[in-house]
């Protein structure tokens, strides 16, 4: 049996201490210790993105990062990205007005990686989008919203930095 290790994790900017097993995974971290579960244990194998994450600003999928490994790092998850006064990320904002989710299981991860998706400049078309969120599935098969969501979400992004 493993030793149980400290670990320190900042999460939505909160600091957390938490004694684990080495071999505990982030998303169940985030679920059972910490009570964030917007977060959601879809596969449990990494293939279906509804797990996805920000470690550092980039995106993981918490299902396959150990929580050793954000040990003294950043952890953004979906009940981290609005505003602390409740305003909606630009990215939620646009998934709410052209209906990019239906029974809403993978809406938080997709929001996760469309936030990563805009980051990382890989929004220049309908096509780029698909693939660069690619490994977020929805079943209900809402892809042509997330696509429009994303690509409006962007626009407002750029416009607001600029």
């Amino acid at each position: 049996m493993a030793k149980n290790i400290p670990l320190h994790l900042n999460v939505n900017n909160r600091d957390f201490d938490v004694t684990l097993d080495p071999r505990v995974t982030l998303l169940d971290v985030l679920r059972e210790h910490l009570a964030l579960t917007g977060t959601k244990k879809g596969c449990d194998q990494g293939q279906c993105g509804a797990c996805t994450v920000h470690l550092d600003g980039e995106r993981v999928l918490s299902c396959l990062t150990l929580a050793a490994q954000a040990h003294n790092r950043r952890v953004t998850t979906i009940e981290g990205v609005a505003k602390s006064d409740g305003t909606l990320h630009p990215v939620q904002a646009s998934f709410l007005k052209h209906d990019a989710f239906q029974c809403g299981y993978c809406t938080p991860g997709q929001i996760m990686s469309a936030i990563a998706c805009i980051k990382e400049g890989h929004t220049g078309s309908d096509g780029e989008i698909r693939e660069y969120m690619s490994g977020n599935i929805c079943r209900c098969g809402a892809y042509p919203h997330i696509v429009d969501a994303v690509k409006e979400a962007a626009e407002n992004i750029k416009r607001e930095s600029v």
